[in-house]
């Protein structure tokens, strides 16, 4: 009697272990499933180190261009493009395979990128502050210097160059070049993530869909 009772509990315990293999892979994938939901965690705390590692990445970038007076390099700052498409890739990438189980919709990818792009916002936008307020205060000055022989290169007159001179040395303050780094980052991460999104977006089948499909086949 006691043999038969444990038979039945076992039986209870894995009904689905049959000769049938799809219910064995039925079983698998719905373990699976459940590990990945247990698992999961949120975007904000799945893309924090993505986040952090690129923003100072980048911040380490600006420094190399400060240190060798290349901060109004145009072509060399432009790089500062390439290394955000490549970290927003490898950052939106580490977040599908590794916090959601490699399975990330189109609107889940652009979400992960605007994520990372806050923080690097964040990151850029004190350092921004720091460099121009405490690190080089005269960078501000170089600004106005080379804005203004880019207008005289483009044949304005004296009053409109000065006018114009006259504004934005308005907006040149630490604190308005970070709000602009600031929304500026956030902005181009959202644009590039709606570009990668094409390429890191992979849709899974639900469990339901899965067991479904199973049961029709049987």
């Amino acid at each position: 009697v006691q043999n038969y009772d444990i038979s039945r509990h076992q039986a209870n315990l894995f009904p689905v272990i049959s000769p049938n293999h799809k219910n064995l892979v039925y079983l698998f994938k719905t373990k699976q499933n459940c590990s990945m939901e247990t698992t999961k965690t949120s975007v904000w705390k799945g893309t924090l180190n993505a986040g952090v590692i690129l923003g100072l990445i980048l911040v380490l970038y600006s420094l190399i261009l400060w240190f060798f007076d290349q901060s109004l390099n145009r072509t060399l700052a432009s790089l500062s493009y390439l290394i955000i498409i490549v970290g927003l890739y490898l950052g939106i990438k580490d977040f599908r395979d590794n916090s959601r189980g490699g399975v990330l919709s189109y609107g889940g990818v652009v979400g992960a990128g605007t994520v990372i792009s806050l923080y690097v916002a964040i990151i850029t936008a004190i350092f921004t502050i720091i460099l121009y307020k405490f690190i080089d205060p005269s960078l501000i000055d170089k600004v106005l210097s080379f804005s203004e022989q880019k207008l005289i290169d483009r044949g304005m007159s004296d009053d409109q160059i000065e006018m114009a001179m006259k504004i934005s040395a308005k907006f040149m303050n630490p604190y308005f070049l970070a709000l602009n780094a600031l929304w500026g980052s956030v902005f181009i991460g959202v644009i590039i993530s709606l570009f990668e999104g094409i390429f890191l977006k992979r849709e899974g089948e639900s469990l339901t869909a899965f067991k479904e499909e199973s049961e029709t086949e049987e």
